[in-house]
Order: C-alpha cells, then sequence, then structure tokens
C-alpha cells in the first residue's frame, strides 16, 4: 500500500447555477514532502468548515483505483490525481478491506480512519453536472477521510502501514451500504455502538434503526 499522489488547494470561487462560492476541491498534486497537521496538510485549506475538514475529516483519501471506473463513465472528462477533491490518492487500500477505527501509518504521520465521504454539491459544481453526485454515492467508490493521530512529512512514494486493525471489523463499504437505505439492523446495532465513527453518523443510524424497528412492529 501506498501513496501515488498528494494533493493540496486553497479555496478559489467558482460560479454554479447562478450562485458563486469558495471551494478547496480543486486540488493539485504536489511535489516533496508535505507536512500533514492536525487538521489538514500545509498549503491545504477547507472553504466551508460547517461541512469540510474539522479533526474527523482532516485528511481525504481517495483509491487510484477508482479512476479507471470513472474514466469508463465519464468519457472525455480529463482526470488527473486529486479530481475528486482527495489530500491523498492511494494504492491497495479499498472501502472493502479498511475499516472504520483502522489505525495505518502513512509517511511519518499516523492516522486514523473515521468515516466514508458523502459529497456535496460542490463535488457536482466541480464537474459542472448534476448527476455525479448520485452516481458518486451509489458507485459506492467513497473514498475515506482520517483523523490524524501524529503530524509527520507526507509524499508520493510513501508507504501506508496498517498498524492497528480495529477490533469491531466494520469496513468502510459496510457504512455505504447502511446509508444508501440499508436494512441491515444487526449490523446497524453494530455500527451506533461504534466509537471511532463520529457522533452525527451513529445518529443518523440510531434514527434509522428506530424507523425499521417501528415499521416491523
Amino acid at each position: 500500500m501506498k501513496v501515488l499522489s498528494v494533493n493540496v488547494a486553497l479555496p478559489r470561487l467558482i460560479a454554479w447555477k447562478g450562485q458563486t462560492f469558495n471551494t478547496g476541491i480543486f486540488k493539485q498534486p504536489i511535489a516533496g514532502p508535505v507536512m500533514m497537521r492536525q487538521l489538514d496538510f500545509d498549503g491545504d485549506r477547507q472553504a466551508d468548515l460547517s461541512v469540510h475538514g474539522g479533526p474527523y475529516k482532516a485528511v481525504y483519501a481517495y483509491p487510484s483505483e477508482h479512476y479507471e471506473f470513472w474514466r469508463k463513465e465519464l468519457p472525455g472528462i480529463d482526470l488527473p490525481w486529486g479530481q475528486f477533491g482527495e489530500n491523498l490518492t492511494t494504492e491497495g487500500l479499498g472501502e472493502a478491506d479498511t475499516h472504520i477505527g483502522d489505525v495505518l501509518r502513512i509517511g511519518k504521520a499516523t492516522v486514523q480512519v473515521t468515516q466514508p465521504r458523502v459529497p456535496c454539491f460542490k463535488l457536482a459544481a466541480k464537474f459542472q453536472r448534476d448527476d455525479i453526485l448520485k452516481r458518486f454515492l451509489q458507485s459506492g467508490r467513497s473514498g475515506f477521510y482520517f483523523s490524524v493521530i501524529a503530524e509527520g512529512p507526507v509524499a508520493a512514494g510513501d508507504a501506508i502501514e496498517r498498524i492497528q486493525q480495529d477490533e469491531n471489523g466494520i469496513a468502510v463499504s459496510d457504512i455505504n451500504k447502511l446509508f444508501n437505505q440499508g436494512t441491515d439492523t444487526a449490523l446497524l446495532r453494530r455500527v451506533i455502538q461504534l466509537e471511532a465513527l463520529p457522533l452525527d453518523w451513529r445518529e443518523h443510524f440510531a434514527e434509522h434503526l428506530a424507523a425499521l424497528e417501528h415499521r416491523s412492529s
């Protein structure tokens, strides 16, 4: 497992559907080691901190393996590393074998997997197409966010090492399936007890579980 590209960007203005707003989604690959900090990489910023960034969304990683799928889905669109707004384009990490709560060493930094990505309208604005949000969610190719346990420099080519697998064994792909209206009540009960998953996710799934149980009673 390794890092193929480190991508950063400062917020810039973009127009979409008659509105102009700031976004940090236009990540560009950067050469050389870059410091991964508690809340972001040096040279990287999120524009709207109410929905982006913070300790549980400090770093966003996206598997390079998904790019081939998107090149077929979106013919004629240039897809360089960083196109989905990820800080790290990775090789060898996937949603099915990456667990919420896993601890990884990336370069000289240490991170913990916290949650999948649910895209906001800014992804649609970047691609200038409405359908990308639904297609992104339905594809299951979400990528995942990290919290930063120990800061350190990270560069393209650095190894990614899983130094601790979460004992609950709940994969990012499990969260994606549940979010897309999953009905596995046994898994939902496990997920709402998953401390490594941020509270807003657990509350969402608790409400979903309650609704399912109400319907079946």
